[in-house]
């Protein structure tokens, strides 16, 4: 596996059919500021999109895409996708700031919007993302890819809805990323562009807690943030966690950082843990270490015994192949437009609560308290 997981982009042996017919779900790409865009676009064309227009203010991001999808137009503009009538979704990956001012863009000229995760730096983004799916009845979905996009996940959610631990009562997440800052844009370092770790990569984890624990609402009761060793980076957080209760009861406590040692074999090793009231689930993601390379590893314990599965190529990703008859049904079985938003904004509360925070919390001494607190109310 990839050690950069900016351009995480799996594929799957699974095979599924398409769910629409060819050109009937016809998209446009519209900014590749994230490596992301590879892995949404991938998982939409093995459902059966096509890439029909592309779209960035570089044109060294537009060359590279189009060397993976060479049958797509270039447009000369953003506005030139929104005035095609054919173009059902777009997808993007905006600097994290941007995505919700480009979503209400889309959302407003009739189409639906697939953004990277996170999808919002500030409430008032969230905000008027949610007034507009409302007003126009577009969809503003999230990808959310530590839990759409891998296979381990997916399998956990079918033994979850199948009762094979009982009842979720907690979940414990690590998301833990190598940072490779050279390959990193100066964007990502920018507080006002990114909007916090527990912002950005914490989404994944929140996203995941609401899923598993069938919770449709949290309280954070405590968040914290740190840069702890990359002092050259002033704004950046290198560290973060939240704990937080759901209305469904469970609780969970999750961990994010940019601390990947170098000698892992891939870009982070991700975990989950699901504790139920007949049993427990650990997903290892992306590498079982010192004993086995490959992703997606579960295992399960319950009454009936231990069990450990690979799933890789096993399951596929439901999810694209879901969003895309979602679209063109308005149905919501892929995900809730109100999941995908609450999830956006339990990770804005984690954040501002973290920035609350005595500085002395804050990686004991940094500066990430007071510039975190002026960003955030600006």
């Amino acid at each position: 596996m990839s050690k950069d997981g900016m351009f995480y982009a799996p594929t799957t042996a699974y095979q599924s059919e398409p769910v629409c017919g060819p050109g009937e779900f016809q998209i446009a790409v519209a900014a590749m500021d994230h490596g992301h865009i590879y892995g949404m676009c991938a998982g939409l064309v093995e459902a059966g999109a096509t890439v029909k227009w592309i779209y960035d203010r570089n044109p060294r991001k537009i060359a590279s895409f189009h060397k993976q999808y060479p049958d797509a137009q270039i447009a000369s503009s953003l506005e030139e996708i929104l005035q095609d009538e054919t173009i059902v979704l777009v997808a993007a990956a905006a600097i994290t700031s941007e995505r919700g001012p480009l979503g209400v863009r889309v959302m407003q000229a009739g189409k639906d919007y697939f953004t990277d995760k996170a999808p919002f730096t500030t409430m008032e983004q969230l905000i008027e993302a949610r007034i507009e799916a409302a007003r126009t009845g577009r969809k503003y979905m999230v990808y959310y890819s530590e839990r759409l996009h891998v296979e381990s996940a997916v399998y956990a959610q079918q033994l979850v809805n199948q009762g094979a631990i009982g009842k979720v009562v907690q979940l414990m997440g690590t998301g833990p990323h190598q940072l490779v800052a050279d390959k990193r844009p100066d964007w990502f370092f920018r507080r006002d562009q990114y909007g916090g770790i527990l912002c950005d990569i914490g989404s994944h984890q929140i996203e995941q807690f609401l899923t598993f624990t069938s919770s449709t609402d949290a309280m954070i009761n405590h968040s914290r943030v740190a840069n702890f060793n990359h002092p050259q980076y002033a704004e950046l957080e290198d560290f973060g966690e939240i704990s937080l209760t759901g209305d469904s009861g469970a609780s969970g406590y999750m961990r994010v950082d940019w601390f990947t040692p170098d000698g892992l074999g891939t870009w982070g090793d991700g975990r989950t843990l699901l504790l139920g009231t007949d049993g427990y689930i650990e997903l290892r993601k992306y590498i079982d270490i010192a004993r086995d390379p490959a992703r997606d590893h579960v295992y399960l314990v319950n009454h009936e015994g231990e069990y450990h599965f690979n799933v890789t190529g096993k399951v596929g990703f439901p999810f694209f192949g879901q969003l895309i008859r979602d679209v063109l049904d308005r149905t919501e079985t892929a995900m809730t437009q109100e999941h995908a938003f609450k999830a956006a904004e339990l990770c804005l509360l984690a954040q501002q609560k973290a920035w609350d925070q005595p500085d002395g919390l804050l990686g004991f001494g940094t500066p990430q308290g007071i510039n975190g607190r002026l960003h955030y109310n600006r």
